[in-house]
């Protein structure tokens, strides 16, 4: 028998907020897309400087349907406008950059007033916005960028920690444990007031950037556990947009590499590595022989010459087998090209579900908040290895060399690879089903609240 479906009787006229944060923006954007192709008119708030960085990552064709507006923050004089991003924000100035957005709460609600929509979806981390929407009887559901495992694991951690992990494959080892329990605390610092606690309208629905291909058990366990509704609505995968002439060159010289040969290493756009890691990093690319293309970033304002930061003589030593880039590289295109073999990540949630996605075994090397979760997730898969820090949270680059070769030449490769491209193929073939779902999800969340004609 064919599945009913509930069809919008009028176009749906949706705002999403998103953190200021790329690695948030980017999953709101994906979300933003599929329901554009479905016929919603997407409206995406956020400040200036985070949407130029959004403009650059929306194809031509949704240049109606995927409309950006922008949010002004209040001035402040140690936060100047090209700091309303946490993209290369110093760390002490993150506190004042959720001060500052939580101060534009009148802001966001003349820009609600303004547009109307039929409905919200925003940030976990943005909890006020809910409250603003209820004032204006519009429906709000909230969109998690991170996956069911790593937010039931906080979730529990933070509002029961005497309870235990059901889950003992996910765990912390005892320098990453110093680290969450600081984080916790900073957490609960930072909770919202009374005012601003989450309202009762919508709080059944929560949409997720995952899939049951991934989570299935940790997505029940927190449907179970925290009485949601949890909607995947897939992993977050960005479009291949590469345009750029320094681009074009880089993924030319990939192309004369052999196939699966070549390991992209990056960590992120909010993760720097110490001078002690990026050095065992370095040498254990050197040592590994395996063709590699490296992102190294640096803080705002702590810019350094590659040269400098890097061992003296590296890049005379590599020569052609690897390029070093300080900007950032066009991901999704370097994992989706057949000479990618491996993608060194620091485990963000974005990074490695692309990494998935795209076919290519992960080499998790986890630096901070949810990633060493999200490595433990990923290893139980069967689709990654993770470089294993020792008891002083040092990494080593006779390691990081003997994973490198294992997974690009050596006996764990077929092992890896078939694992990955398995689940690959798993995930696109659920990938419009579950979005389908959640936009009658959706839909009826606006018919319930008389949103939807």
């Amino acid at each position: 028998m064919a599945k009913q479906v509930t069809e919008p009787l009028s176009t749906l006229r949706v705002l999403m907020f998103p953190f200021l944060a790329y690695g948030h923006i980017s999953p709101f954007l994906n979300v933003a897309k599929k329901l554009a192709d479905r016929e919603f008119l997407i409206y995406l708030c956020s400040t200036p400087i985070n949407l130029k960085y959004a403009s650059k990552k929306i194809p031509e064709k949704y240049a109606d349907s995927i409309q950006l507006v922008e949010l002004q923050l209040p001035e402040l004089p140690e936060l100047p406008s090209h700091y309303h991003t946490t993209n290369d924000l110093p760390p002490h100035l993150h506190n004042t950059l959720q001060k500052a957005l939580k101060m534009s709460k009148p802001n966001f609600s003349k820009i609600m007033q303004n547009l109307k929509p039929d409905l919200v979806i925003y940030d976990i981390l943005q909890q006020w916005a809910e409250c603003v929407a209820n004032e204006q009887n519009i429906p709000a559901v909230k969109l998690l960028t991170s996956g069911a495992t790593v937010f039931s694991y906080f979730t529990i951690s933070l509002n029961k920690p005497g309870d235990v992990f059901p889950f003992p494959e996910i765990y912390l080892r005892k320098s990453e444990q110093v680290k969450m329990n600081e984080m916790l605390k900073f957490a609960k610092e930072i909770e919202p007031d009374d005012g601003d606690r989450q309202a009762d309208g919508n709080r059944q629905i929560m949409l997720m950037s995952t899939s049951r291909i991934i989570e299935a058990k940790y997505i029940d366990y927190c449907t179970e556990f925290l009485n949601l509704k949890v909607i995947p609505v897939g992993p977050p995968v960005q479009d291949s947009i590469t345009n750029d002439a320094d681009d074009m060159e880089l993924i030319d010289w990939l192309g004369t590499k052999d196939e699966n040969s070549t390991v992209f290493v990056s960590f992120g756009s909010e993760y720097f590595l110490s001078k002690e890691d990026m050095e065992e990093v370095a040498f254990g690319l050197e040592l590994s022989n395996v063709n590699f293309i490296w992102v190294v970033r640096f803080p705002k304002g702590e810019e350094r010459n590659l040269d400098d930061a890097l061992p003296k003589g590296f890049l005379e030593r590599i020569g052609e087998r690897g390029r070093v880039l300080d900007k950032f590289a066009p991901q999704p295109r370097i994992l989706n090209h057949p000479s990618t073999g491996g993608f060194i990540s620091h485990g963000g949630w974005n990074s490695v579900m692309e990494s998935i996605d795209f076919g290519v075994p992960i080499i998790a090397m986890p630096m901070h908040l949810e990633q060493p979760m999200n490595a433990r997730l990923i290893a139980e898969l069967g689709v990654a290895v993770e470089i294993v820090r020792d008891d002083d949270g040092k990494i080593h680059r006779g390691k990081i060399a003997e994973i490198l070769k294992g997974v690009i030449t050596g006996e764990t490769r077929e092992k890896l690879r078939t694992k990955v491209r398995d689940i690959s193929k798993n995930l696109k073939s659920v990938r419009g089903e579950e979005m389908d779902a959640a936009v009658q999800e959706l839909i009826q969340l606006c018919r319930n609240s008389n949103k939807c004609k």
